[in-house]
């Protein structure tokens, strides 16, 4: 069960950081993190961290896909979770 937190803690902290991180590219002009890389990260676990990090950074927040996406991605992920640990505890 600690395996399963610490992955969801881990996802989630590498997507909010890509999030930040992107922001700051897309001000200075740099070179950028690709969405699909975003995507694959909050598909795979890391949905509320990059919601977040969204928030926070206020980035991609007039992208659809990313304020629709996000959310639902979240809410799967939340259900996903509480199974997890239903069913390991």
């Amino acid at each position: 069960m600690i395996y399963i937190i610490s992955y969801y803690l881990l996802i989630n902290l590498i997507n909010y950081f890509f999030m930040g991180a992107d922001k700051k590219r897309a001000k200075r002009g740099e070179w950028r993190i690709k969405e699909a890389t975003l995507w694959w990260l909050a598909l795979a676990g890391g949905a509320l961290g990059g919601l977040i990090g969204m928030n926070k950074f206020r980035h991609k927040t007039k992208h659809t896909s990313f304020v629709i996406g996000f959310p639902v991605i979240t809410i799967l992920h939340v259900f996903l979770f509480i199974y997890l640990i239903i069913k390991l505890a």
